[in-house]
């Protein structure tokens, strides 16, 4: 592992709920910046992607939400996070749902062979026929890796956007509900470390673990893809769909330093808050917190 090559970061805006609904995770963007996310960290404002309208159908052909909306907003949002790369930046894309995901990936695959830190409380790994609602931000993970409708596991043409063996799924505690709804399960090289893992090892070595797995292979760098409902639903109830259980926000500072913190580390996003069901905005304020001193790891700024 390298030292992080200090990036200036860029804060791209990408507020799309295609993938799930508009319960309010469209209003993360505003209220982690209005909580003051970038202060101290000399970040940049690098737009924002808006997403087309929603429809709240279910696409009779894939069984999925709005699949042409996320199929489009994908290459734009893609082209938004190429800008700031090619420009030299790190990209730091503000949700939206999960599905924001399949766009940040498809920028890297543009570039070549990445992997993925799976930061999340659920594995997103369902097929449409599981998924009760067809929404996208529970099937994220199964179509970046090619399994799925073609129309969003082949964008571009460019599909799978990950390989298998590039991805590691960090944190989450869904595995008995998921079985329960018939999801189909996690194929086996992809690295899985479940909460109860996490905890054996200790959150900062089981990040270092995963890191080291991320950057052992032939890939270029990897993303790291973060969903707030990996922290523990004491902590952050702010979610759509809770789970008990999960990180402390010590534990998810220390991930985020030790990932964002190698120079192979190619961008972050962050999804699902829903400041709708944070009305005082504290909860916010403290994941505002988490994130500036994980990312200072990345710019050398101390938050």
């Amino acid at each position: 592992m390298g030292g992080s090559d200090v990036r200036e970061l860029a804060i791209i805006e990408a507020p799309s709920v295609l993938g799930l609904r508009p319960s309010g995770v469209q209003d993360l963007p505003a209220a982690l910046l209005d909580a003051g996310l970038t202060a101290g960290l000399g970040a940049v404002r690098a737009g924002r992607v808006e997403a087309p309208a929603y429809d709240p159908r279910r696409d009779p052909d894939t069984g999925i939400l709005n699949p042409v909306g996320i199929a489009r907003y994908s290459v734009r949002l893609a082209d938004a996070v190429g800008d700031v790369l090619d420009r030299g930046r790190f990209p730091v894309v503000l949700g939206g749902d999960c599905s924001i995901l399949l766009g940040n990936l498809l920028a890297l695959r543009r570039r070549g062979r990445h992997g993925l830190l799976f930061l999340d409380g659920h594995t997103d790994f369902y097929q449409p026929a599981a998924e009760p609602a067809g929404e996208a931000a529970s099937m994220e993970l199964a179509l970046a890796t090619g399994r799925g409708p073609r129309l969003l596991t082949d964008l571009e043409g460019r599909g799978p956007l990950l390989r298998d063996e590039d991805v590691v799924a960090f944190g989450f505690r869904d595995t008995a509900e998921s079985a329960q709804a018939g999801m189909q399960p996690l194929p086996p090289r992809l690295y899985a470390l479940d909460l109860d893992e996490v905890r054996a090892a200790g959150a900062a070595t089981a990040a270092r673990r995963a890191i080291d797995r991320l950057t052992a292979g032939a890939s270029a760098g990897f993303w790291v893809h973060l969903d707030v409902d990996v922290l523990d639903d004491a902590v952050m109830p702010a979610v759509d769909y809770r789970l008990p259980g999960g990180l402390t926000w010590p534990e998810l500072e220390s991930v985020l330093r030790t990932a964002l913190a190698d120079e192979r580390a190619r961008g972050l996003d962050v999804t699902i808050f829903n400041p709708r069901l944070d009305p005082e905005g504290t909860i916010a304020v403290r994941l505002a917190e988490c994130l500036r001193r994980g990312l200072s790891a990345r710019t050398g700024h101390q938050s």
